[in-house]
């Protein structure tokens, strides 16, 4: 080998130790990075686990609210219809009168049973005896023409 491939071997060698040396820097700031970008990465996934948290237990609280409301709601409706369904009731409850009490009532004089007063009902059933006294106006409070 002569003088001239031996300067030329020995600068290729230095042109490659110093890309070698600065591959290595380069690997080593890359390393660097790497790990900070890593614990960049952990510190946003931990950030986000809590705001998925945050967000879940606000939705659980919301739903439980929206929950009791509803509950709260459908008891009110119950209670009204309860209310609706008794008024009904006491509205489609009988509303004629045995034969014997409008019999009665009529050889009082008494045509319409809503029109009468207490003591006209007192005074056309003191014939009668004190139980079926009880019994006609029983049958008139069921009917709904008494209180």
């Amino acid at each position: 080998m002569n003088d001239e491939s031996t300067q030329q071997l020995i600068a290729t060698t230095q042109r490659l130790a110093a890309a070698g040396e600065a591959l290595s820097e380069a690997a080593g700031r890359l390393e660097t990075q790497h790990r900070d970008l890593g614990a960049q990465q952990q510190a946003l996934d931990d950030k986000i686990a809590r705001m998925v948290a945050a967000i879940e237990d606000q939705g659980a609280a919301s739903s439980f609210t929206d929950l009791k409301e509803r509950v709260a709601q459908l008891e009110r409706e119950n209670a009204d219809l309860k209310s609706h369904a008794s008024r009904i009731s006491a509205n489609s409850a009988r509303k004629t009168l045995p034969p014997l009490v409008t019999a009665l009532l009529s050889k009082s004089g008494v045509d319409s049973p809503e029109g009468i007063d207490a003591a006209t009902l007192d005074k056309t059933l003191a014939s009668l005896s004190v139980e079926q006294r009880i019994a006609v106006k029983a049958q008139m409070a069921r009917a709904g023409l008494i209180e």
